[in-house]
C-alpha cells in the first residue's frame, strides 16, 4: 500500500486508489458530477488546504525567501488539531490502500503538496 502525492488533474497511476483534493476551491468550470472522471478528485478535503492567506504567499512567493515564509505559515496551520489529526489519519491509512493527495500546481517543488509530503513522511506515512 502506497500514498501518492499528485497534480489533480493528471491520469492516475494504476492502481493509485483514492485521490484526495487537498485544495482550497473546486476546479472551475468542471460539473461536480465529473471531479472523479475527469481525474482532478474523489474526494475534496480542503481541511490539508492552506488558508486563503497563506495560499496568497505561496503564489506570490518569487524568490526562496518567501517560499520560506510560506512553507513556515502552512507548517504552523498544519499543527491545529484539525489538521494534524487529518495527517496522521493519511499516514495510518497508507499502510492499508493506495491513496493519493494532491493540489493543481504544476511546479511540486512550488506547491504546498511539497511541504506536505515533508509532513506525511513525518507522520509515518508510506510515500511513493
Amino acid at each position: 500500500m502506497v500514498l501518492r502525492i499528485v497534480r489533480l488533474g493528471s491520469p492516475r497511476a494504476r492502481d493509485e486508489g483514492t485521490r484526495v483534493g487537498t485544495v482550497r476551491r473546486p476546479p472551475r468550470g468542471v460539473p461536480r458530477t465529473q471531479f472523479a472522471s475527469r481525474d482532478w478528485y474523489d474526494v475534496w478535503f480542503p481541511t490539508l488546504a492552506p488558508s486563503l492567506p497563506t495560499m496568497k504567499l505561496g503564489l506570490r512567493a518569487a524568490t526562496d525567501a518567501e517560499w520560506l515564509r510560506f512553507a513556515r505559515e502552512y507548517r504552523a496551520e498544519m499543527r491545529a488539531p484539525a489538521a494534524a489529526h487529518a495527517i496522521e489519519l493519511l499516514a495510518v491509512l497508507s499502510h492499508r490502500t493506495n491513496l493519493a493527495v494532491g493540489c493543481y500546481c504544476e511546479n511540486e517543488a512550488r506547491c504546498h503538496r511539497s511541504v506536505l509530503r515533508d509532513l506525511l513522511r513525518q507522520a509515518g506515512a508510506l510515500l511513493a
